[in-house]
Parts: C-alpha cells; sequence; structure tokens
C-alpha cells in the first residue's frame, strides 16, 4: 500500500527492495536503497497491525463470558468471548471507535463509550439485552466519564461537565429506570475519583500544583456537602485517592510524601488514622479489591515494567501466578463474580497483549485470545534491552534498546521519545517499533528527565527546563548510540509522539547538525499558543501544567524561545509530520504553520493529516498508513545496510 505522494516525488517498486527519489534529494547516493532480507523474514507495515488489539476483561454476572474492546475489524468494538471455549461473538458493528465500560452487575446489559473522531467528548452509552442503544449522555460539546456501580447494583454514577465545560459533576443513575439525580456540583475544580460501594462517600483529588495534590472525602450523607481535606497540607506532597474498601469504612490512597516513591496508605473514616499499606523501591501504581474484598490486587512500576501482587485479604498469604505462563507483564487483572475464576492480559515486546483466565482452585489458566499475526514468526521479532548513560550533568538516564537481527555490520538508529511531559517508555509490544526493527532500525526509547517512574526527583529535574535539560539528555542519548560499535552513527533519526513529537522538531531545530531526520507525530511546536488553548476540562490541572511548563502571562517569553514554530529557518534536515484533524490538544494549524514555513528553506517536508483521529490514532487502517510511512521516509533518507549475505 503506497502514500499518496508529491507530484515531485517518484516510487518504484522493485521485488528485492525499493528505489525512491524524493524531491530535493535527486543527486545524492545516499538516498538510493537497496535491500534485501536474508537473515529474517521481511514485513510489510500491515503484518504487524495485523495483530488484535483487546481492552477491558469485565465478567459477565453469570461468570460465563466477558467483555472485551476489540480492532479485530479495524475499528474498536464491542465483543463477548466465552470463558471455557474461547469462542468470541461481536456485539456492536459501529463505524466509529467504541470501548467498554462493563457489564451490568445483575444482568447483560452494558456500558460503553465513544467520542467523535478522536475529539475526547467522550458520550456513554448502554446496549440494552435486546441489542437496542440507549444514551445517558447526549449533550453536545459535553465530556462524560463513568465512575462506578453501588455494591447491590441499584444505582450507578457519573459525571460530566455539561453545566460548567470546565468542572465535572457528579450524578447518580437508578440502573432501571436510568433516571437521574445530581449528588455533588463541582465549583471548586475537584476531580472525582470514586464512590463508595454503600454510595456514601466520594473520594476527590485537588492539583494544587505538580508537587503538591490533596486528597478529600465527602460525606453524602452530611446536608453541607462540605469535602473534608484528609492528608496534611504542611508537607509539599502528592496525595491522590484510589479506591474504597468494600465495606465502605476505608480509603486507600497514594502519596509520596515519605518517600522518593509512591506508596499506598490506609485511611480510616471513622477513627481517621492512616496506615502504610504497600511500599517499595519504585512506584505503587494501584491498588484495588475483589466484588467481596477477598483478593487486594495491587501494582508496582518496576523500571518500566509492572509488578503484580495479589493477596488473600482474610489469610494474608500471596496468591502465586502459574509457572508456565508466557514471559511478560502481566496486567489488567479482573476477577468473576464468585470470585473463582481471575482474568487478565500478558503482553511483552514480542506479543502484544493475549487475555487468559486462571480458575484458582483448580489451577487451571487457559489462553483465550491469539493477538499476533500468525504470519509472523516470533522469533523474528526483538526484545529491548534496558541500558543507561550520563547525561550532561552525569545524571544516569535509562531507556530501553532494541537491536535488530539482521546480518549487517552497521545498523542505522532511531531515538523514540515518549509522549508527556512526564510519560514513560515502558516493556510492551509496539508494531511501529517491531516494523522499523524488521527495516534494520535499531530503536532506542530513551526516559529523559522528567520520565515518570524513576521517583519524584528525578521526574522534576525538567520542571520549567523542557527544550532544554531534557533535550540535552536525548543528545547525549544520541552520543551513547554513536559509542556503540553496531551502529552506524551516521545514520542516526529521532522521531515522537505528543510531547515527543515537540522534542523530535525541537531536536532539529536547536541542534540541526545533530539528528539526520525528525518524525513528528502530533507533537507541539507553539507552546504560547498550546498553554493558551488548553481543553476547558483541564482546568483543575491548569496550575500543576503551568507548574511544570510555566505560565503564559510570565514565562511567555521562554515559551516562545523553546518553541521550534519561532526558529523553523534553523531546520535543515528532513522532516515528516503526522497530524489528527481533530486533536482538541495539539492543533491541526500548529503541524500547517510547521510546515508551511519548513518548506520556506527547501527542506525536504513530509505531512500526513487523519481527517477522522485526534491525539492518537486509532483506526487500524490509519495506523498501518501512518507505520509504512514512517519506513519509507527512512528507507529513503537513513537506508539500512545490506545484509551480509545479501545477493542482488
Amino acid at each position: 500500500m503506497i502514500n499518496k505522494l508529491n507530484p515531485q516525488m517518484l516510487i518504484i517498486i522493485l521485488s528485492l527492495g525499493v528505489v525512491t527519489t524524493y524531491s530535493n534529494a535527486a543527486n545524492n547516493d545516499r538516498y538510493s536503497i537497496k535491500q534485501c532480507y536474508e537473515d529474517i523474514k521481511k514485513h510489510d507495515a500491515i503484518d504487524f497491525f495485523e495483530t488484535t488489539t483487546y481492552m477491558g476483561s469485565s465478567f459477565s454476572p453469570d461468570n460465563k463470558s466477558i467483555l472485551l474492546g476489540s480492532d479485530k475489524n479495524g475499528i474498536f468494538n464491542l465483543y463477548e468471548i466465552d470463558v471455557n471455549t474461547g469462542k468470541e461473538s461481536i456485539l456492536t458493528k459501529f463505524k466509529s471507535t467504541t470501548y467498554p465500560v462493563s457489564w451490568f452487575p445483575n444482568d447483560k446489559r452494558i456500558l460503553f463509550t465513544q467520542d467523535n473522531s478522536g475529539n475526547e467528548l467522550y458520550r456513554l452509552f448502554i446496549r440494552e439485552t435486546n441489542g437496542t442503544i440507549t444514551t445517558l449522555t447526549n449533550t453536545e460539546n459535553t465530556r462524560a466519564n463513568f465512575i462506578n456501580f453501588t455494591n447491590d447494583g441499584t444505582f450507578f454514577y457519573m459525571t460530566t461537565n455539561e453545566r460548567d465545560s470546565q468542572f465535572m459533576d457528579l450524578y447518580r443513575y437508578n440502573s432501571d429506570t436510568y433516571e437521574r439525580s445530581l449528588v455533588f456540583e463541582n465549583k471548586h475544580g475537584f476531580e472525582i475519583i470514586d464512590v463508595s460501594g454503600d454510595g456514601r462517600f466520594v473520594s476527590l483529588f485537588k492539583s494544587i500544583s505538580n508537587k503538591n495534590s490533596n486528597t478529600y472525602i465527602l460525606d453524602l450523607k452530611n446536608t453541607t456537602l462540605k469535602p473534608i481535606l484528609i492528608n496534611d497540607q504542611k508537607q509539599l506532597a502528592n496525595y491522590t485517592p484510589k479506591t474504597f474498601s468494600k465495606d465502605s469504612k476505608k480509603l486507600y490512597y497514594s502519596t509520596d510524601s515519605n518517600s522518593e516513591f509512591s506508596q499506598i496508605w490506609e485511611y480510616d473514616i471513622k477513627s481517621k488514622k492512616h496506615n502504610l499499606i504497600i511500599k517499595d523501591n519504585w512506584d505503587v501504581n494501584f491498588i484495588y479489591f475483589s466484588k467481596s474484598g477477598k483478593y487486594q490486587v495491587s501494582g508496582v512500576n518496576a523500571n518500566s515494567r509492572t509488578r503484580i501482587t495479589i493477596s488473600d485479604t482474610t489469610s494474608g498469604k500471596k496468591i502465586i501466578f502459574p509457572h508456565n505462563l508466557p514471559k511478560g507483564d502481566i496486567h489488567s487483572i479482573n476477577f468473576s463474580r464468585d470470585e473463582k475464576t481471575l482474568s487478565f492480559y500478558i503482553n511483552s515486546d514480542i506479543s502484544p497483549s493475549d487475555l487468559f483466565v486462571w480458575n484458582i482452585n483448580k489451577n487451571s489458566v487457559k489462553q483465550l485470545t491469539q493477538s499476533l499475526n500468525s504470519y509472523i514468526n516470533p522469533k523474528d521479532l526483538v526484545n529491548s534491552k534496558t541500558v543507561y548513560f550520563k547525561s550532561f550533568d552525569e545524571v544516569i538516564i535509562p531507556g530501553l534498546l532494541f537491536k535488530p537481527k539482521r546480518n549487517t555490520t552497521k545498523h542505522p538508529a532511531i531515538i523514540y521519545v515518549h509522549g508527556g511531559p512526564g510519560g514513560q517508555s515502558r516493556k510492551g509490544y509496539n508494531p511501529i517499533f517491531q516494523h522499523l526493527i524488521n527495516n534494520g532500525y535499531a530503536i532506542f526509547a530513551v526516559n529523559n528527565r522528567g520520565s515518570s517512574g524513576y521517583g519524584k526527583t528525578f521526574f522534576h529535574l525538567d520542571d520549567k527546563k523542557h527544550g532544554e535539560d531534557d533535550l540535552k539528555d536525548i543528545i547525549y542519548g544520541k552520543k551513547y548510540l554513536e559509542s556503540l560499535d553496531w551502529i552506524d552513527s551516521n545514520k542516526i533519526g529521532i522521531m515522537g509522539d505528543s510531547y515527543g513529537g515537540y522534542m523530535s522538531v525541537a531536536a532539529l531545530t536547536f541542534y540541526p547538525e545533530e539528528f539526520d531526520i525528525g518524525i513528528n507525530i502530533f507533537g507541539v511546536t507553539n507552546w504560547v499558543r498550546t498553554l493558551n488553548s488548553i481543553p476547558p476540562w483541564w482546568e483543575p490541572f491548569k496550575k500543576a501544567l503551568y507548574d511544570e511548563m510555566g505560565d503564559p502571562a510570565t514565562d511567555g517569553k521562554r515559551h516562545k524561545a523553546i518553541s521550534p514554530l519561532f526558529h523553523t529557518k534553523n531546520i535543515s534536515r528532513p522532516l515528516m509530520v503526522i497530524q489528527g484533524a481533530n486533536d482538541p490538544r495539539v492543533l491541526k494549524v500548529e503541524s500547517d504553520e510547521l510546515v508551511e514555513n519548513v518548506k520556506k528553506n527547501g527542506t525536504p517536508i513530509k505531512y500526513i493529516v487523519f481527517n477522522d483521529e485526534g491525539h492518537g490514532f486509532t483506526k487500524k487502517s490509519n495506523r498501518i498508513k501512518a507505520s509504512k510511512a514512517y519506513a519509507d521516509f527512512l528507507n529513503h533518507y537513513l537506508p539500512p545496510l545490506e545484509s551480509k549475505n545479501c545477493k542482488l
């Protein structure tokens, strides 16, 4: 499948490789490619995306099936999978991306959500047992979010910003009639996290700064409806509510107040006592319970991998997973209603997430899905290796390094920068990575300073230094690559999405001689505009964002200085830009202006817009088109060396 190209560009497909001529590069021998692959099988982009992505794992009330979201037909829709046979049945056939929320507790009605082509204005719906659809939120330009059901399933709770686009109010719905009532009008910018199973208490989160947040409890039986702060405000720390105990007597929250890393604490609502529950040498990211509270599930972000612990709350014993499971990270654990069976996914660099069910009493495990395209041999895929390097100021920077299996002495390389700011590149199957690696490119996913998962000190090292110190980490990541004898130091590019897209363009702008090419995937290029046009529903977090990036009212000069759009004359290396037309975070106009300005330099540039996507691409056909475009662009400007045994 070939992308539409500028009339000046010519693409010729040959049986053993690709020869491409691009505008502004016709006379450079470096931009001609001859490739063949005898050591591993060569795959097209579509092969890596002909995996099936699954999400969700809610058990039906009768424990016989699981609700899933799947893109096996190209667009995410709802599926039901039989726990015993693994048989999948499609439940919806929408042309819009559709995500599962949950079965109803006592029957097979389904809650699900959709937005409009990536605009992030999510609406909630119910699929009735006869297949008809009931709309719960039909107000235009309204964003809605499901919270949870009460323990008995009589009511469920949702938030919407229909009253005020900046704030989410809490509504209670009758599960039978869908009649609703407003239970909390949120006028002060709280984020509503959870409602206790008895429907009495609400946990609230309030962002103060990017280093400081508070946790509150709201008692709905208290007529004043005044949220009560449960943490100490004297200490600068983050407090984030997680979940209530099943008896609604305790709230579990995370905090970094006593450690470099987040810990899980328990708050007794009646006695107001706090107890440490889980600590680790990494962030403890989550905690939740099975239906009755018998089992506790927690997860630790251990050096870009998830480490799961399941405990029996009655005996205190840890539940040990069977030893014959495939290698990879276990995630998305759910218990059946009778708590005899649990479902979970396993994901690794060389295997997409597959769904398993485990009968704890019988200790029997069954794999229900086969996500990887059967045409791909897992042995041709590549696992990452965690490596470290010193940056300009001796700070140790981690990253995930993928080495191609092609039989050549030198490989061109791409530094990949994650989104955020504050994201993290993690272990797990990435079809784009595997496609590019299969084409002969090393991938180095750098977790520069400011990345999450490595402690609060590391996370805050880039505060108000974005496009400066964190970008220097990327430059030193390139120096690390150049020190490896299997990397072609003359062919190193940079790519990333969202904040990583910004970093890619910033690298080409402020270090114009460092990288040979750049790929910007819906990245910010004008911080002045972006920080003044954030979506209204980000209002509760605006202060924290400004603490990290700087307030436009006072830091506008610095924002302009670090914004590539105002310095495009510096960009001389080939650049690709990918954009979703409906992106509410990085507006399409930013990419339009960037491309127009770079063209004035005579710099080679490729621009692709997806009219039915937003900040991230949900449709499989678009993801395939994008990945193929990346490979074509790289093969054109940074062609890999021929395999040693290659004969043309």
